[in-house]
């Protein structure tokens, strides 16, 4: 089992930085790094600190998972409409998607439509039209890409989706880490 990414992902869900996390538990962020990459391993006292400053405890921690649901159907979805910005909807395909790596959702935007701007983030982005033309704006760069295609990006600058085609558009975007 590695702990530190199962550290990493209980950190962000509480909506830690690694330096919050060492405060908290009396620590070095450089160890709490260490850590979260597996480079090296607490004490059982460190690890019992670091998971009671994270709101759990080692028999939480280490019980088995394998009932964790891994397929997800229509009632799993959390679907936002939005006729204003994007004129459609955002489906988040995986429920609790903030707790993994990556996030997909799917985006289906009327002509005129467009995603909110993301500002520059550590991870990257990906991208599939399913249907319809979109317009990928990358900071200076508009890129158009058609059904069948597919993005793929460091998001080191603003970027965001515009339907500016003549027909609805669906896309499948995943963004690691967590974004939308």
């Amino acid at each position: 089992m590695e702990i530190g990414d199962k550290i990493r992902r209980l950190r962000l869900q509480r909506g830690l930085t690694q330096e919050e996390l060492a405060d908290r538990c009396e620590l070095s962020k450089g160890f709490i790094s260490l850590l979260e990459r597996d480079l090296t391993s607490p004490s059982l006292d460190t690890l019992n600190d670091v998971l009671e400053s994270l709101g759990t405890d080692l028999t939480s921690f280490f019980a088995r998972t394998d009932d964790e649901k891994i397929v997800f159907g229509e009632d799993d979805i959390f679907v936002k409409e939005d006729e204003e910005q994007i004129r459609g909807r955002i489906r988040w395909l995986v429920p609790s998607a903030q707790k993994n790596r990556m996030e997909p959702i799917l985006i289906e935007m009327a002509p005129g439509g467009e995603t909110w701007e993301e500002d520059p983030h550590e991870g990257e982005e990906f991208g599939y039209v399913l249907a319809g033309t979109v317009k990928l704006v990358l900071g200076d760069r508009a890129l158009k890409v058609r059904k069948d295609e597919s993005f793929y990006f460091q998001p080191t600058a603003p970027h965001k989706l515009v339907n500016a085609g003549k027909s609805a558009c669906r896309v499948i975007w995943v963004s690691t880490p967590p974004n939308f």
